[in-house]
């Protein structure tokens, strides 16, 4: 079996495990009464289950399409959505359109997306030339799971995506397909951020609900 047949066989088994464990999560918590409090695996900066943990600064190298290693700290400054995708997963081949949107609606707000393609770098380039991103892509495989658990967060399946804080920090990992009303929830939360009405503690209460 070569490597790009085994590779292939391994994400796509992470992709499977993600979505059950999601529909999982989604059952057990509808079967709660209004009143309980359920423990949100990634509510804290450093994705670890339950309780609370330091804030965790997010940093980490990949390469971008065109093979130039990029840092994710040189958009500090900037509110993120890092968003890991491959070409293969259909949840993540429908966000692209709502992501490009908001870049380019956002862009100068200080608003930042960046998509982490877990996937081969020749299907990814193949693949940019008909989405036409107009955010960076940045290329990896094992490299960018491994980005993903070193930043603290189980990869267990995706899409997921990063949302950081301008100084880098995580704010929260969501796991699944983002549609328009969590865009609408975290460019709220952004927004705060920038005018200053708010911390990144607050900014991290105000995602809860994501």
């Amino acid at each position: 079996m070569n490597m790009k047949v085994l590779v292939a066989i391994v994400m796509v088994g992470l992709m499977i495990v993600g979505v059950v464990t999601y529909q999982t999560q989604e059952r057990a918590a509808e079967q709660l009464p209004v009143d309980s409090t359920v423990p949100d695996t990634f509510d804290n900066a450093a994705g670890v289950s339950g309780g609370l943990a330091d804030p965790k600064i997010i940093d980490f190298a990949l390469p971008d399409i065109d093979g130039n290693m990029r840092q994710l700290s040189e958009w500090n400054g900037k509110s993120r959505m890092v968003n890991f995708w491959a070409t293969w997963c259909a949840p993540c081949r429908r966000e692209i359109p709502l992501l490009k949107a908001t870049q380019a609606a956002n862009a100068a707000d200080n608003v930042q997306i960046i998509g982490i393609a877990v996937d081969f770098p020749e299907d990814v380039a193949a693949y940019a030339e008909v989405a036409e991103f107009n955010y960076p892509i940045l290329v990896g495989q094992e490299d960018a799971m491994a980005a993903a658990e070193a930043s603290g967060i189980d990869f267990i399946g995706m899409p997921f995506t990063m949302i950081i804080a301008p100084d880098g920090e995580l704010l929260k990992s969501h796991i699944g397909e983002i549609v328009e009303a969590h865009i609408e929830t975290v460019l709220e939360v952004f927004a705060d951020l920038h005018a200053g009405t708010i911390d990144n503690a607050g900014a991290r209460e105000a995602l809860k609900s994501l």
